[in-house]
């Protein structure tokens, strides 16, 4: 019969923190207040010159995630921010005392460890100790070795285990920090300014999305976490930031699932005198360096596994741009789709296994078949153009059909990554589509970013990319949650009791 893991792991805490106790009677102090490691492990692992052993004296510090006991002598490896290091601990040379307190660590203990590099039989590059420090205690057990983490909400509770434990998920969600910073990069390197704008606002504005709501007692006064970036980032285009953009939190109460969480990272883009044609080239430039420079394929190409439907997605062959309105005639094997009525476009619809509500407008309808039956299907990148305008307010209407918007969406690996617009900057003609899609709210519409527009707003190219779905395409994840370090959970037990 096996042991209950609960079991193990509360004997194991007892155990542990018996020689807590005994640490302290000794008078050691178990949990340091500082060590000072001269390198991470990557940086360490890198100076070590074959033939040349004991070259470099280096101090690193980690988590013990590894034991072998030779007796008179230890083979450890520790993890801290790049990975692990091995560490070479010999008794004649730390002494007596040190190398029997340090026989009581655990796994999951951190040391931290001074010594020379050489190089082992196997060939592995290890720090061989001259000295080795207790730095953290852990009190708890890391999970099993063999199973980690077998409960995936566990995963996500307790994130920080699921960082120790497997590797995939570390290396993954270590990617995110490096992709965000190359995009700030990028359009540093290209004039954009990156600015912050503010997250409680007195109108849940520049998109059609569920508030969450809040109060500030100061002033007396209801207000919204934002649901998007866009109408204070182009407040900034009036005041004459040419180029801007902001890499920031949104928050929308609405529903959860693979590729939606209720706070997610938005990257939005505005370039003064530009359209949605130069936020093209730009989004194309940047998910191209994406690839070759942060991605970096094994085999040196642009292109990466898609995880969902076991695809290639070239991000260096030819970029396919679409007309929505083509996309759904040819779904819909109509292609006078536009012209049916009401009641022949929810027949259409259901036709092709589609649940529509009769209350819904007609071009709600249309974009049903389109998130459902299109969108999945496209892998490659691929720009859908010219959508309805009902579908987005602040946009320009299409010069020669003022039923579409000069606007692109962004579709790989059958998700949107990047809408973007040419930007309305005519006052007139946004108070009007303002409040034909506020209809009875009247109080929905943000009269001050109005206000604004009448001051003059040059013409100008905007651009959202979602940061987690990005790093889902890019990354290979499964569902959103495997790329944010803490997504929003059912409250519930955080760990153990």
């Amino acid at each position: 019969m096996s042991e209950n893991p609960a079991d193990i792991s509360h004997d194991q805490h007892a155990v542990r923190r018996q020689k807590l106790a005994e640490l302290r009677a000794a008078g050691h102090d178990p949990f340091r207040a500082s060590f000072s490691p001269t390198h991470f492990s990557g940086d360490a692992l890198k100076l070590h010159v074959d033939g040349q052993d004991n070259a470099a004296g280096v101090a690193v510090a980690g988590r013990l995630v590894t034991i072998r006991d030779m007796g008179k002598s230890q083979f450890v490896k520790i993890l801290d921010q790049q990975g692990q290091i091995q560490v070479y601990l010999k008794k004649d040379v730390v002494g007596d005392e040190a190398y029997a307190a340090f026989k009581k660590l655990d796994l999951g203990d951190f040391i931290g460890a001074r010594g020379t590099l050489f190089k082992t039989k196997t060939g592995e590059v290890t720090v061989r100790a001259e000295a080795v420090t207790l730095v953290a205690k852990a009190l708890r057990p890391l999970p099993e070795k063999w199973h980690g983490l077998s409960d995936p909400e566990q995963v996500y509770r307790q994130r920080y285990l699921d960082l120790i434990v497997n590797p995939e998920s570390r290396a993954r969600l270590l990617m995110r920090p490096k992709i965000v910073s190359h995009i700030r990069r990028f359009l540093e390197d290209r004039q954009f300014l990156e600015v912050e704008t503010p997250v409680l606002q007195n109108v849940a504005g520049g998109a059609a999305a569920k508030p969450f709501t809040t109060h500030h007692n100061a002033l007396g006064a209801d207000f919204f976490l934002r649901i998007s970036l866009e109408l204070y980032l182009k407040r900034l285009l009036v005041g004459g930031f040419d180029r801007v953009f902001e890499i920031g939190r949104n928050f929308r109460n609405e529903g959860v699932s693979r590729k939606h969480n209720p706070e997610f990272t938005m990257l939005e883009v505005y370039q003064a005198y530009g359209d949605y044609r130069g936020m093209m080239a730009l989004v194309r430039d940047l998910l191209q360096s994406l690839v070759r420079d942060v991605i970096r394929p094994a085999d040196g190409s642009m292109k990466i596994k898609h995880a969902a439907s076991g695809h290639e997605i070239d991000f260096g062959g030819e970029w396919r741009e679409v007309a929505y309105q083509d996309l759904i005639r040819t779904a819909t094997e109509d292609p006078d789709w536009f012209a049916r009525s009401k009641a022949e476009k929810i027949a259409g619809a259901e036709k092709r296994g589609l649940s529509v509500d009769p209350k819904w407008e007609e071009f709600e309808i249309t974009n049903e078949i389109f998130s459902k039956l299109i969108e999945p299907t496209l892998i490659q990148p691929t720009f859908v153009t010219h959508l309805p305008k009902e579908l987005c307010p602040l946009a320009k209407l299409n010069a020669d059909n003022p039923a579409v918007l000069d606007v692109f969406e962004l579709v790989i690996g059958g998700m949107e990554i990047a809408p973007a617009y040419s930007e309305q900057n005519d006052p007139d003609v946004q108070r009007a589509m303002f409040e034909a899609q506020a209809g009875d709210d009247q109080q929905s519409i943000d009269q001050d970013f109005l206000l604004a527009l009448e001051h003059g707003m040059p013409p100008a190219g905007g651009m959202g990319v979602g940061i987690d779905r990005l790093c889902i395409l890019l990354t290979g994840a499964e569902s959103i949650r495997d790329v944010i370090l803490f997504p929003q959970l059912r409250p519930g037990s955080g760990g153990a009791a």
